[in-house]
């Protein structure tokens, strides 16, 4: 065995010699890669160090105060204007004129010597131009130009300053050598160095420009051919690796590579005949042929594994279609038939259910237990899943058939409780909030087992959270007793019942949506129907929530209580109708009208209950019925009697415009009621007299 383990790293050696040789490739390219780059600096700093000296063997060669003088000469000329230089021919040949006058033996004296400096220096450093400028303000004139061409720039000629001059550094000290490129003069090497005179002062610069256009085409063949003799040591090389592994390497992957195609189309054969996989002999005697041995393996694993998958799949589809058919069961448990009551006007409610998971915990629950008498119910089990679905179904059913057989909220919740303990030996349990509302008072009795407070909005109030008094869990201990309590509800009061899954909804930051949060999703709709209440709630959460993924069931309800209005009602005598005032006056307290608004209420219900209780039954005595609503904009009046059929609105207004006497007496009541009122209306329905009034807030 050691004799074996010994001969594989051998081959293995042998093998890695492929790798050394790619290696050593990567490293020849990148030595001569940095050659390259040190060949380049070197060379641009010779030419760079070339140029400074040449530039200052041509500024010593120059007189700063001949230069200087002839600059002072050529500023007397009238200034230089390029535009009619170049295409005026009398004033080029005027100006030229002025300036061959400046021109002494001295000047050209130093400009032969420029051109014999230039001259000389070009077949040795390719210098192609030598030019002396003065600099001033934003504007060059040159003073000397070594130009042999006709393009070169006479004295006196002036030129925008470069962006390199601006410095005074520039001009102190010249500027250093640099390399350029330009479609006109293509690569070339520049200096300018500064002119002094006896002062030491720089009076101009002395620019020389080295054409670098030999270098740079010397430098590309270099790297070209340097390119060249790479590719071709690669190629070579990569042919003697791929030759050399082609045999040790390629081969039996292929040969691999080929068993295991065939085991993965020819599956369904697997069991009649040995597959591809399992007829394969590799004997490489190194990694290879370990790997083939453990390919075979893999394939009887693979082959026990679908077996195992076939049968676990089958299992999980059975799974999958007992939770489907398990959520529909939950969710038809539920009243989920909106609106529920729809020929009701005495109660609007809605519900909702988001489970967790397939099946959840929560669950909500209303009915009627009687015509005048709606139970709700709002509970969470623990735990989730199938388990907690099969102990919600039972504990809804519990809970519904305590209430439906009379008994209250405590009282039933007692009853379960006992019920589910008897035989509870999983030790589950549930939270409930029971309530039976009636709708003809409004008075709500209410018990709770551990549940969320409710959260309860007045009439014309905001939502807030009622803190009612908790039992423990049902489910929890045997002989447990829950307490009732009360909570009076008016027309247009809403409760609001939930789950924990509400305040405990978790964002991304495993921040809490929270207590304080709700009340504000709830305050913002708090004039909505409960459908939009719960709606609102519910996208108020998932904003917050966010990509984060949901851990608890999302159970609400909302209750509205529309009430039954039955009012006054009262003999329609005389002697009565200050009740009728007392109980009007009583509702108007409350509201936002002003005295003089109140006052005219009171004496609308006077005269209408008065006419009533004169003219309605005649000899005989019977009753009249007063029914006051407000809503946000108003109060509604409505004075109903079973007399016999008479409509004052019919009655002709009085005309004010004639005198007491002429007008007579009779009818001033009523029209008075017109006038204070915002709407009066009358009908005659079901044998009664139905005379209704309307006085707005924002009309006093």
């Amino acid at each position: 065995m050691e004799n074996n383990k010994k001969r594989k790293v051998s081959s293995l050696r042998k093998k890695s010699v492929s790798v050394v040789l790619i290696a050593a490739s990567v490293l020849s390219i990148l030595a001569v890669s940095i050659s390259g780059v040190f060949y380049s600096y070197n060379m641009f700093n010779h030419y760079k160090k070339l140029a400074e000296q040449l530039a200052d063997t041509s500024a010593s060669l120059m007189s700063a105060e001949d230069i200087k003088r002839y600059y002072d000469e050529v500023k007397q000329i009238e200034p230089y204007d390029d535009d009619k230089y170049n295409n005026d021919e009398a004033y080029r040949a005027e100006y030229d004129e002025k300036v061959n006058a400046i021109k002494d033996e001295k000047y050209q004296q130093m400009l032969d010597t420029l051109f014999i400096f230039e001259d000389q220096s070009k077949e040795r450093n390719d210098i192609e131009y030598i030019y002396v400028q003065v600099i001033e303000g934003d504007k060059v004139t040159y003073i000397f130009d070594a130009d042999h061409t006709e393009d070169r720039y006479q004295l006196g000629t002036v030129r925008p300053v470069s962006s390199s001059l601006n410095d005074t550094n520039n001009l102190e000290n010249g500027i250093p050598a640099f390399i350029s490129n330009n479609p006109d003069d293509g690569w070339l090497c520049s200096c300018m160095r500064p002119v002094r005179d006896s002062d030491g002062n720089p009076v101009a610069l002395v620019g020389v420009d080295i054409s670098m256009s030999k270098v740079v085409t010397d430098g590309i063949v270099y790297f070209v051919t340097l390119i060249g003799i790479i590719l071709i040591a690669v190629g070579l090389l990569i042919l003697l690796i791929l030759k050399g592994t082609a045999s040790a390497l390629v081969a039996p992957i292929n040969r691999l590579s080929e068993a295991a195609r065939s085991f993965v189309e020819d599956k369904g054969e697997a069991s009649k005949e040995r597959s591809a996989i399992s007829r394969l002999n590799i004997q490489t005697g190194d990694e290879i042929e370990i790997l083939c041995d453990s390919i075979k393996q893999m394939e009887h694993d693979i082959n026990d594994y679908i077996t195992n998958l076939t049968a676990v799949t089958a299992e999980k589809e059975r799974i999958g279609t007992e939770l489907a058919l398990a959520t529909r069961i939950q969710a038809d448990m539920l009243p989920n038939i909106f609106p529920a009551f729809p020929e009701r006007n005495d109660l609007d409610i809605f519900a909702s259910m988001t489970p967790a998971k397939e099946v959840g915990g929560d669950f909500y629950d209303f009915f009627l237990v009687d015509d005048t008498h709606l139970a709700m119910v709002i509970a969470d089990v623990s735990g989730k899943g199938i388990p907690a679905a099969l102990f919600m179904m039972m504990s809804k059913i519990l809970i519904q058939n305590a209430v439906m057989s009379g008994k209250s909220p405590a009282d039933a919740l007692m009853t379960v409780n006992n019920q589910i303990c008897a035989n509870n030996q999983e030790e589950m349990f549930v939270t409930v909030w029971l309530g039976v509302a009636d709708l003809e008072s409004g008075l709500l009795i209410a018990s709770n087992a551990g549940h969320e407070k409710p959260i309860v909005k007045s009439s014309d109030g905001d939502f807030e959270v009622f803190n009612d008094k908790h039992g423990f869990v049902i489910g929890g201990m045997n002989g447990l007793k829950y307490r009732n309590y009360e909570i009076q509800l008016e027309k247009g009061s809403k409760v609001f019942l939930y789950t924990d899954g509400v305040a405990e909804a978790t964002n991304d930051a495993n921040e809490l949506f929270g207590m304080e949060r709700t009340l504000d999703a709830l305050n913002k709709c708090k004039g909505e129907t409960p459908k939009t209440v719960l709606e609102t709630v519910k996208k108020t959460v998932d904003e917050f929530v966010g990509s984060a993924p949901q851990f608890d069931d999302l159970t609400m309800l909302c209750f509205e209580f529309g009430g039954r209005e039955n009012g006054l009602t009262i003999d329609a005598t005389l002697e009565n109708v200050a009740l009728a005032m007392d109980y009007v006056g009583e509702k108007v307290q409350k509201l936002p009208f002003s005295s003089k608004a109140k006052n005219q209420l009171e004496i609308a219900v006077d005269e209408l209950v008065s006419n009533v209780a004169r003219y309605a039954y005649g000899e005989n005595t019977g009753d009249v019925n007063i029914c006051v609503n407000n809503d946000e904009k108003g109060i509604t009046i409505r004075i109903t009697d079973s007399g016999v059929p008479y409509n004052p609105l019919e009655k002709a207004d009085p005309d004010i415009t004639l005198s007491a006497e002429e007008r007579g007496i009779g009818g001033y009541g009523i029209f008075i009621v017109k006038k204070t009122m915002d709407d009066i209306r009358y009908e005659y329905k079901d044998n009664k007299n139905i005379l209704t009034i309307r006085k707005d807030f924002d009309n006093q």
